[in-house]
C-alpha cells in the first residue's frame, strides 16, 4: 500500500520509511504558530515545563490578531502577556500593530511556510498553509507550549480522502463556492480526523488564494488538514515570497482513501451555507428571499488581495443599501497597502462600506461587527454556528466575496449577477 501526500510528509518529519493510517508518530516541526487568545494559556503550560528558551526562535511565531488593536483591558493584558514573553525569549516572528495581519494570511505572506513542512498552530484554521503543499493543522494551547518547547509534536496519522477537481470555474463562482459545496456534500464531520487532498487537472485553475480558501474551511468538514499537491503556481509563490527550502510530495498512484469523489468545477454555482452550520447549503438559486443588516468582506478566509479586488469590482460607482452595515477586512498590512494603491479602499468608502485594519475581530464575535438579536449577516469567514457573531439569535449566512458584496448592494442575498 502507498501513501498520500500527508502520510508521506509525516512519514519524513518522523524519520521513518513508511506510516500506515491510525499509527502513532512522533514528528519535528517545522514551525509553531499561535495568537493573542491562544498563546497565553501556551506560555502558562510552557513555564510550567521547566526550560527558558524555546526551541527554536525562528519557528516560533506570534500573532495578536483576533482582539487587536485590544478592545479592552482583558485584551490588552493578554497581548502584554505574550509580548513580553516573546521579548525575553527573543521569538523572531512577533507581529503586532503595523506589521501585523489575520495569522493564516499573513504566515504565507512572511515566507514562513513552504511545501513538505509540518505545521501546528493553537487555530483550528492552521490548516490553510495546505494549499501550499504542506502538512499543517490546529492543536490546543497544551500542545503549542510543548511544541515551543521541544519542536516536536504526536500526531495520529490521518486516513484520506481524495478529492479529484476539473473543469474551471465560471465567472462569479470561487474557491469559497467549492468548499461551501464540497462540506454541503459530505457535512461537518464528513472528513472527521481525515487529510482533505485535493488533486486532479482542475487544481491548475484555481489560484493560490482560492486554493488557500478550500485548505483554510476543511476544519469545517471536520478534517485533520487539507493539501493541495504543489504545482507551478505554487512554487512560483513560495519562491516570491520565502528562501526556506522546500520539498514537494505527491501520493503514490496506490495510495488508499476511505473516500474519492470528483469534482466538476465548471458546475459549481456561488453557495450560501444557512445557519447554523456550514453544512447547510444552498446554491444562489435557491436563496429565496433573506434580507441582511450586515455585510462583512475578509477575514483569514477570504481577506487576500484578489478577495478585495472581487468586492470592489462589484461595489464601485455603486452605493450599499443604506441599511446594511458593509464592513471590509484587509487580510494583512500587506493588503491593506496593495488595496490602498489600487483605489480599492477609495471604491469602498465612496460605495458606503468601512475599512478596518486587519483583524479577526467580527468572525467570532469579538469586536468590530457584533450582531444584535435578530440580526442577519452575510459573511465571507468560515463558520455561523449559534451565536457566532453575537447574539445567540442572530443569524449568519457564509458566501463568497463576489455574493457578500452584491448581497450589501441589493440589502438582501443575491447572485452577482443580479447587480452587475
Amino acid at each position: 500500500m502507498g501513501m498520500t501526500m500527508t502520510q508521506k510528509i509525516l512519514a519524513a518529519h518522523a524519520g521513518l520509511d513508511k506510516v500506515v493510517p491510525g499509527q502513532l508518530i512522533q514528528a519535528k516541526l517545522d514551525l509553531v504558530l499561535g495568537n493573542d487568545v491562544t498563546t497565553p494559556v501556551a506560555v502558562k503550560e510552557f513555564e510550567k515545563i521547566g526550560i527558558d528558551r524555546v526551541f527554536d526562535v525562528n519557528k516560533v511565531a506570534i500573532v495578536p490578531d483576533h482582539f487587536t488593536p485590544n478592545k479592552d483591558i482583558k485584551s490588552a493584558e493578554q497581548c502584554k502577556y505574550i509580548r513580553e514573553f516573546a521579548k525575553e525569549k527573543g521569538i523572531v516572528n512577533y507581529f503586532e500593530i503595523g506589521q501585523m495581519g489575520i495569522e493564516h494570511v499573513l504566515i504565507p505572506e512572511k515566507g514562513l511556510v513552504v511545501p513538505g513542512d509540518v505545521v501546528i498552530g493553537a487555530d483550528s484554521h492552521t490548516c490553510t498553509y495546505g494549499a501550499l503543499g504542506a502538512f499543517s493543522t490546529g492543536v490546543g494551547s497544551t500542545d503549542m507550549a510543548a511544541g515551543m518547547a521541544t519542536g516536536e509534536a504526536w500526531f495520529k496519522v490521518p486516513e484520506a480522502i481524495k478529492f479529484e477537481l476539473k473543469g474551471k470555474l465560471s465567472k462569479w463562482a470561487s474557491g469559497k463556492d467549492v468548499i461551501l459545496h464540497i462540506i454541503g456534500m459530505i457535512g461537518v464531520d464528513g472528513a472527521l480526523y481525515k487529510s482533505m487532498e485535493f488533486v486532479g487537472d482542475g487544481v491548475k485553475a484555481l489560484p493560490i488564494d482560492d486554493r488557500f480558501t478550500i485548505t483554510n474551511m476543511a476544519i469545517e468538514a471536520g478534517a485533520k488538514n487539507g493539501i493541495f499537491e504543489a504545482d507551478e503556481q505554487t512554487l512560483a509563490y513560495v519562491k516570491e515570497h520565502s528562501e526556506k527550502a522546500y520539498k514537494c510530495y505527491q501520493a503514490d498512484a496506490d495510495a488508499e482513501y476511505t473516500h474519492t469523489y470528483v469534482i466538476d468545477l465548471n458546475d459549481i454555482r456561488p453557495t450560501v451555507a444557512f445557519p447554523h452550520l456550514p453544512e447547510n447549503t444552498r446554491t444562489i438559486d435557491a436563496v429565496g428571499e433573506v434580507n441582511i443588516d450586515q455585510s462583512v468582506i475578509g477575514s483569514c478566509t477570504n481577506g487576500r488581495i484578489s478577495d478585495l479586488r472581487i468586492a470592489a469590482n462589484i461595489l464601485k460607482d455603486k452605493k450599499v443599501a443604506p441599511h446594511v452595515r458593509t464592513i471590509v477586512f484587509p487580510g494583512s498590512q500587506k493588503v491593506y497597502l496593495q488595496a490602498m494603491e489600487e483605489g480599492l479602499l477609495k471604491i469602498f468608502v465612496e460605495a458606503g462600506a468601512v475599512v478596518s485594519t486587519p483583524t479577526c475581530g467580527p468572525c467570532l464575535g469579538g469586536h468590530m461587527g457584533i450582531l444584535a438579536k435578530g440580526e442577519r449577516a452575510i459573511a465571507t469567514t468560515n463558520r455561523n454556528f449559534v451565536g457566532r457573531m453575537g447574539h445567540p439569535e442572530s443569524e449568519v449566512y457564509l458566501a463568497s466575496p463576489a455574493v457578500a458584496a452584491a448581497s450589501a448592494l441589493a440589502g438582501k442575498i443575491v447572485s452577482p449577477e443580479e447587480v452587475e
